[in-house]
Formats: C-alpha cells, structure tokens, sequence
C-alpha cells in the first residue's frame, strides 16, 4: 500500500493461505521497562486495513533486500513517528507458514520521546501496554497467536 516496494503484493504459502509480502512480512514490539512494569507499544490498525480495528504491531511486506530487521524499523518509520535510532533490536520470532514467514522483531525503547503517533493512514493509534492489558485486547489474529510465545520471551 505505502511505500512502493518490490515485496508488496499477495502470496499463497505451503498450507494454501493468503498473506501479504512477496518476500515474507516483519513487524517491530518495542518494549520499555518502566520503574513498575515491563509495557509494550502497541498500533491500533486502521479500519479499512486487514483486520482493522485490531492491535497488532507496525509492520508490513519485506523487500527482496531487506533482512527482518531492516524490514521492520523501515515498516515502524512509515507507519508510526518511532525513530530507529531510539530501537535496539534484541532478538527475532519466526512464525513460519512454509513458503512465507512473519518475523517480529524484539526492539529496547532506549530514550527520546516516548509519545509515538501515527505517520500513515494504516495507523489509527499507538499505545504503550502493560504485558498482562495485552490479552485483553481485540487482537489482530496473527498477533493473538504469537502472544504467548512474545511475552514469554519479553520476560526472561
């Protein structure tokens, strides 16, 4: 939709469903330890996109070039005001469809202004979380499933 790259587009992976990036998707969960809690940022998607409505992270296609990493922050800057170079990416889950792959991208608030703010028309809101506010949520789909896993791995 935004951006122009050469992964955007429709595929079909091994187990015969749809998914959008031609080179596989990547999103970003920045995280921040507050003095209380762990809390996660969170995008609230626009309605009109897949699944609008949902909270989900900022995230989209790959380009053929890009690694996860790459992929996501460059996905952060145009949907959200997140600027990369407050992000340290710590680690990468695989959720892989046979064929395509959705990598989310673990990433260290580490400073600056943390009152984030839609870049895009994809992005309805952004707000930070508490870990244990996250399953309350309407969760998009993809992210609700990759929940437990994210948490478990934000906590140790």
């Amino acid at each position: 939709m935004f951006g122009g790259g050469d992964g955007n587009g429709w595929t079909t992976c091994e187990k015969g469903h749809q998914h959008w990036g031609l080179f596989g998707a990547a999103g970003i969960l920045v995280t921040d330890t507050t003095d209380e809690d762990v809390r996660v940022l969170l995008q609230h998607r626009a309605a009109w996109t897949h699944e609008g409505g949902t909270w989900s992270v900022p995230g989209g296609a790959r380009d053929s070039h890009e690694d996860a990493i790459q992929a996501a922050l460059r996905e952060a800057g145009e949907e959200t005001t997140i600027l990369p170079v407050h992000l340290a990416p710590y680690v990468e889950w695989v959720d892989d469809h046979g064929g395509w792959s959705y990598t989310t991208v673990l990433a260290r608030f580490t400073g600056g202004d943390d009152e984030f703010k839609p870049a895009n028309p994809e992005t309805a809101a952004l707000e930070w979380w508490r870990l244990d506010q996250v399953e309350t949520l309407s969760l998009h789909s993809g992210f609700a499933a990759a929940w437990p896993q994210l948490r478990s791995m934000i906590e140790r």
